[in-house]
């Protein structure tokens, strides 16, 4: 795996980005993969799994279960083979989490079912992030939590009371939330249902149908989608092609729309319309942004990204979009502040909730960098004047992989250096970010 970038790195000005380049495999999907291969019986076989300290947890828990996970140097694919998932043992130690709040949210559910108890901890970071979002649905179909408060880790979850399947409202649009109940439902018999108000990105169906499990969905007469899970499937091995990851490929993107000159390809990546919101945003904003060579690999769409430096404007973002670009808000931030216009992005009280308050840590850097930044209730407005901010700041990331390279993004073009406290939280996600920047001609060291 690559080196972890440095606690403190600065971003300067730099040349026109321009190049070909392949950003890390998408996050959610590498954590489903290791997942579901680490409980299905067979091999799993994975190309282009994100290599990342979120999936090394992930891998790690599935290993202490039961499950082997392998790595091929040669041809750099990996390997999973499970146990099957009635024959997954109880961990003789505590499941660390690390910073990774969806290895934990999946894995309390995936594992919480089992009749046995699992301990999650993780680190200062993560701790802080509640998870009775989760512990509310897996209580009603029978598990049992010890938790701080809010069901905050370090927690116990068990399964060996009598499970029962659910019929669940979410009242949150949540990824994550559904994805925990599909998978507790996995070790229960009968059809659990997950109701979503707003469709969320569904890795978690997608991959699920793919290893074998009875999963449909359906759009009812009042206009929400309906997942059903069949529990107890036989879930079988699978090969794997994991796509470039839209959250990862976000930051070269606004990076060469808001560099003039830059023109720069990103290929292989996974543009899923419930994950393609940024997409969609950016071309309202005016970008110069062709999707070619269309195609599918296991079920996912993936596109070459081709990108040229482009005169943005400012728009305004209903909160309905929220789900399918929710962790790319605060890198869009920093293309709003270099748009024309005021940009107003709608319902963003799920960035609160995140590895920190991102809504807030986005004002408070972008006005560090002479930004023109306001939050009325959990709307972010943005006053941008068409051209970078001044910057010259020293951002407090919080221990935030994507604010950390947001703001190192908006550093590359402000007419003042932008550093950040502490980039070591990058290699969560993006263990190559700095590499891959500077091949394309950033100026981040």
């Amino acid at each position: 795996m690559t080196a972890p970038p440095p606690p403190s790195v600065r971003a300067r000005r730099g040349p026109p980005l321009s190049g070909t380049t392949l950003v890390p495999g998408d996050k959610s999907i590498s954590h489903r993969a290791i997942m579901l291969g680490g409980i299905a019986t067979g091999p799993t076989s994975i190309k282009g799994l994100l290599e990342s300290e979120d999936i090394a947890a992930t891998m790690a828990a599935l290993k202490a279960v039961g499950a082997s996970v392998r790595h091929d140097p040669q041809t750099q694919n990996w390997t999973v083979e499970g146990p099957g998932l009635e024959n997954l043992q109880e961990s003789d130690s505590v499941l660390n989490m690390g910073n990774s709040g969806t290895s934990a949210r999946l894995l309390i559910g995936l594992l919480g079912a089992r009749p046995m108890t699992s301990f999650f901890a993780g680190d200062a970071s993560l701790q802080k992030r509640p998870m009775g979002r989760v512990i509310e649905p897996l209580t009603q179909m029978g598990l049992t939590f010890m938790a701080r408060h809010q069901g905050r880790l370090p927690l116990a979850v068990c399964g060996k009371g009598p499970l029962r399947p659910i019929n669940y409202r979410l009242p949150v649009a949540s990824a994550q939330v559904k994805s925990a109940i599909l998978l507790a439902a996995l070790s229960i018999e009968g059809t659990s249902t997950v109701i979503e108000p707003i469709p969320t990105r569904d890795p978690t169906e997608r991959m699920l149908r793919a290893f074998g499990a009875d999963i449909h969905v359906e759009k009812t007469a009042a206009g929400t989608h309906a997942i059903h899970l069949q529990g107890r499937p036989k879930l079988t091995g699978q090969k794997i092609n994991v796509p470039g990851d839209i959250s990862a490929a976000a930051f070269p993107l606004v990076a060469a729309l808001l560099s003039e000159g830059s023109a720069i390809t990103l290929q292989n990546v996974g543009i899923n319309e419930r994950r393609a919101g940024l997409i969609t945003s950016l071309l309202e904003m005016g970008g110069n942004i062709a999707l070619e060579n269309k195609r599918t690999h296991g079920g996912e769409e993936v596109a070459d990204l081709h990108v040229k430096g482009s005169k943005l404007h400012g728009i305004t973002i209903e909160k309905e979009r929220a789900p399918s670009m929710i962790d790319e808000y605060p890198i869009l931030a920093m293309a709003a502040a270099c748009a024309k216009g005021t940009s107003r992005f709608k319902g963003l009280e799920e960035l609160r909730v995140k590895e920190s308050d991102r809504l807030t840590l986005v004002a408070a850097g972008l006005r560090q960098a002479g930004v023109d930044v306001a939050i009325e209730g959990d709307d972010l407005i943005i006053h941008g004047n068409g051209m970078p901010p001044k910057g010259g700041a020293l951002i407090n990331a919080a221990l935030d992989h994507r604010i950390a390279m947001s703001f190192l993004i908006l550093g590359m073009l402000t007419d003042q250096p932008i550093t950040i406290d502490d980039a070591s939280p990058i290699a969560t996600s993006f263990p190559n970010f700095i590499p891959l920047m500077t091949k394309l001609g950033g100026n981040i060291a």
